[in-house]
């Protein structure tokens, strides 16, 4: 998308009241090769070119309307690996302080080079889960490694916690590395595999044929996340974030702005399960899904609707 050169003044781009979540992607670069990477649902990583640090800064600085009655929606710096991006904490330290911050990291960085660039207040919110959230992923990292740097920034004043995806190949070794975590005093929660494995889809889904990747149907989707891709491309959901389809928007455009109606979408059954998912919200409270979607009408005039699951309608 084309972005106009002058931007030296951007106006103000006002969080809506119903976005319950702010994800940036500063680049989908990762030294892992996880084979159930949920970047990878449809096909492989795709190669993006990345704002850089300055850029970001700009962009993000625009965000308004953060704070709510439970607390501020943080911006949540992932990718990929957030820290590959060569200006990750000119990011972190180049934001306002009024814009709280939230890292999804596999840790794979220096965790002291971290420490001494990183202020831990930086990091660090009233909210029901870590601020630092770590993935581990079994294969591509040694957990007695994982742990210790965890541990390292536990005593250097981080709010860290550690993840774990219960992959069927791999549930046994996760919930046996988290009571291990929990008896070393670390937080470690399991989330749900999602995605196609030993010939079947995982995952509780509230439309359950939309990530079949088996047909395709026009519908309307209304998203209640802001997703921002490594070039500052903004999405309407994870599908066209990692297949790259057309943008909504760009972080730098001065006439973007947060919309509220559905808009027209022809990937239904293609969707990425990140946006469909039966989940937590950012307060924990299960039930939350990213993506509401709206059915074509019938011919008496009423719009078909999908069976949902039953924990979304129960």
């Amino acid at each position: 998308m084309p972005i106009p050169n002058d931007r030296s003044s951007l106006p103000e781009i006002v969080l809506r009241q119903e976005c319950n979540y702010i994800a940036v992607f500063l680049t989908m670069a990762c030294p892992y090769r996880c084979s159930y990477c949920i970047n990878e649902h449809e096909s492989p990583r795709k190669k993006e070119d990345i704002l850089p640090g300055s850029e970001w800064v700009r962009g993000l600085s625009r965000l308004t309307n953060l704070e709510r009655q439970e607390g501020a929606v943080p911006v949540t710096l992932q990718g990929g690996e957030p820290s590959v991006h060569p200006d990750f904490y000119e990011i972190i330290n180049g934001l306002p302080e009024r814009i709280p911050i939230d890292l999804l990291t596999n840790l794979s960085f220096d965790v002291e080079r971290f420490i001494a660039r990183v202020d831990p207040a930086r990091l660090k919110r009233q909210a029901p889960y870590a601020s630092i959230r770590v993935s581990y992923h079994p294969g591509q990292v040694a957990f007695e490694e994982l742990l210790v740097k965890t541990h390292r920034l536990m005593e250097a004043g981080f709010s860290i916690g550690i993840y774990g995806v219960l992959h069927p190949d791999q549930q046994e070794h996760i919930l046996a590395m988290q009571q291990r975590a929990v008896r070393e005093g670390v937080d470690f929660r399991t989330k749900e595999f999602l995605g196609f494995a030993r010939g079947r889809l995982y995952g509780q889904y509230k439309y359950e044929d939309a990530c079949t990747l088996s047909h395709t149907r026009q519908v309307r989707c209304r998203t209640s996340e802001l997703l921002i891709g490594a070039g500052g491309n903004v999405y309407r959901c994870h599908h066209d974030l990692y297949e790259q389809g057309e943008p909504i928007g760009h972080i730098l455009d001065p006439g973007f702005e947060m919309m509220n109606e559905p808009r027209p979408c022809r990937w239904y059954g293609h969707c990425n399960p990140c946006d469909i998912k039966v989940k937590t919200n950012r307060l924990q409270q299960f039930g939350y899904t990213a993506v509401d979607i709206e059915f074509p009408a019938t011919a008496g005039g009423r719009r078909k609707s999908r069976r949902a699951v039953a924990a979304a309608t129960g």
